[in-house]
């Protein structure tokens, strides 16, 4: 008979309990630190997840597609576009610091005044507003109706072996030098002016004072037709292509209605209204800061005249013709206000232009696609 060895003596008293208590403590420790660990490998997976899509997004932000190279180039782009807009506040803050002592001595008196003495340190740009807004308006109204018709014709009328090459005669216009149109003016159209225009117009329109005055082929009347030539190509390529951003089934519509060839032209000339106005400003604009061919045909008197015979002055040609002159600073400051008042007048005459005719051509561009 096989005899089994006796258990092992209990534990002290109390001995248990303690070891109980101590696997219990460890075993809550190990809980906690592997829910610690957990936790901060998912605060791990979080934090990276947020940067990879803070990546992504300013990925997205920088180039649609993603690309490092396209975000490179977008940013390239947006740098030379911002390069501009700070040359042009560059501009006017050096134009508005350099006029400043004229600004400060003559105020808003400075527009109202028709006084240009630099003996007498007075200046006052009135004449020099008039001068350039009535030779701008002269260039107006003899080269919108002849721009309107060019443009028609060219678009409207003009077979295309026959558009083609008249389209680049015109637009070869605006590429002669401004210096050459001002020799033709002196050489060609002021003697014409003075022996077969001026002396019919003062016989039979004489008692306006338009038309008033000695007849010597210079002045303000000269000035705007070298400007209305000037701005003809310019106003013309504009509405031209306003014309032609017209939608086709505009022009079908119409005929399909029973409209005339003209009537269809005026449908075509009511869809594009603000793409034409918008060239009309845009003209304006070019001829309000046109220098070298007016300053050689319009006089360069510093006056207010209601006769388009006599001679008047421009901002431009006031600039080009006194700016070397200048030895006083309040009479440089006068003259750095006259750039400044036709470059801010410029800007906003073709900031109002472009967003007509980009205005135009954006919802033209819909109904077509639509």
């Amino acid at each position: 008979m096989t005899r089994t060895s006796p258990l092992p003596n209990p534990l002290p008293k109390g001995e248990g309990e303690r070891l109980q208590t101590e696997v219990c403590r460890t075993s809550l420790e190990a809980g906690i630190n592997s829910t610690a660990r957990l936790s901060v490998i998912q605060m791990e997976q979080a934090i990276g997840e947020r940067r990879s899509s803070l990546n992504v997004n300013w990925r997205q932000l920088l180039s649609p597609t993603g690309n490092t190279g396209d975000a490179v180039f977008r940013w390239l782009l947006f740098a030379a576009a911002s390069l501009l807009v700070l040359i042009v506040a560059a501009m006017i803050l050096a134009l508005t610091v350099k006029s400043m002592p004229s600004i400060r001595q003559f105020g808003f008196h400075f527009l109202t005044s028709s006084e240009w003495n630099p003996v007498k340190s007075e200046f006052g740009a009135l004449p020099f507003i008039y001068g350039t807004v009535m030779s701008s308006l002269i260039a107006l109204v003899i080269s919108v109706p002849l721009s309107l018709g060019i443009a028609i014709f060219l678009v409207e009328q003009a077979p295309r072996q026959l558009a083609r090459p008249v389209t680049f005669l015109i637009e070869l216009l605006a590429a002669i030098p401004s210096v050459v149109y001002g020799l033709w003016g002196i050489f060609v159209l002021a003697p014409f002016l003075r022996v077969h225009v001026e002396p019919p117009l003062q016989h039979w329109f004489g008692w306006l004072p338009l038309f008033k005055g000695p007849i010597t082929g210079i002045g303000l009347l000269t000035g705007g037709i070298i400007l209305a030539i000037m701005v003809t190509p310019i106003i013309s390529a504009v509405v031209r292509d306003v014309l032609a951003a017209v939608p086709g089934s505009q022009r079908e519509a119409a005929l399909a209605l029973g409209a005339t060839k003209w009537e269809t032209t005026r449908v075509v000339l009511v869809n594009g209204a603000p793409g034409i106005a918008g060239a009309v400003i845009l003209g304006l604009g070019r001829a309000i800061g046109e220098t070298m061919a007016v300053t050689m045909v319009i006089g360069n008197r510093a006056h207010i005249s209601a006769s388009l015979f006599d001679s008047s002055y421009t901002i431009a040609s006031a600039i080009a013709n006194e700016f070397t002159e200048a030895t006083q600073d309040l009479y440089l400051s006068a003259l750095v206000e006259l750039g400044l008042i036709l470059f801010l007048v410029t800007f906003v005459v073709n900031a109002i232009a472009r967003v007509l005719v980009w205005n135009v051509t954006r919802k033209m561009s819909g109904v077509g696609n639509a």
